[in-house]
């Protein structure tokens, strides 16, 4: 699968403007300022197709990226305080709008911050995808930022929330890349499967 053929295709606002599901698609959904953006310009090998910033809460859309194969579908960030009560409800409907629809979903790439214990808000977005039987699989961004005692803290922390759960999870760096050949892998035998 060649991951750098990926081209923006649209931006939804509503559930009513989402296209048509015609590919199979790969969900990346994560808080606010998680490095979602990043990830995705990391597997196309691109600097700017997803656009990044240092301000949370700034994707009020659903950012669609095609690819010969599949569609990587880019869902808002939650959980930043500082956005109006009416327009996390409006991201709220249009994320359970996008869920709801008879999609082509073959993976959702579940993104927490390695550097942390998950959110609650975290947690009950895993919750909804293993009650929904949704593929899916949590990476943990930003796993440059920790030193070596420190990532061993967080990777018992993770196998003992996610693996003894049976939850694939993959420490990941947009800096340094390690973690992106697994990732690439799940992708392509996603679409492929």
């Amino acid at each position: 699968m060649n991951f750098q053929n990926a081209e923006f295709e649209m931006a939804t606002g509503t559930a009513k403007q989402l296209p048509k599901a015609g590919l199979p698609e790969i969900a990346f959904s994560g808080r606010s300022n998680v490095g979602k953006s990043s990830l995705l310009n990391k597997l196309v090998n691109r600097k700017a197709l997803a656009r990044t910033s240092s301000t949370p809460g700034k994707t009020a859309t659903i950012n669609f990226y095609k690819l010969m194969e599949c569609r990587f579908v880019d869902l808002p960030g939650y959980g930043y305080a500082k956005v109006a009560k009416s327009e996390k409800e409006r991201w709220a409907t249009l994320v359970n709008g996008y869920f709801a629809q008879d999609r082509q979903l073959r993976l959702v790439l579940q993104l927490v911050d390695m550097r942390h214990k998950p959110t609650a808000d975290d947690l009950q977005m895993i919750d909804f995808l293993q009650s929904g039987r949704y593929s899916f699989a949590v990476i943990c961004t930003k796993s440059d930022k920790l030193n070596k005692s420190e990532t061993a803290a967080q990777m018992e922390l993770f196998t003992e929330l996610f693996a003894t759960k049976g939850i694939a999870f993959y420490p990941f760096s947009a800096v340094k890349g390690s973690g992106l050949d697994e990732i690439k892998a799940l992708i392509t035998g996603a679409v492929e499967g």
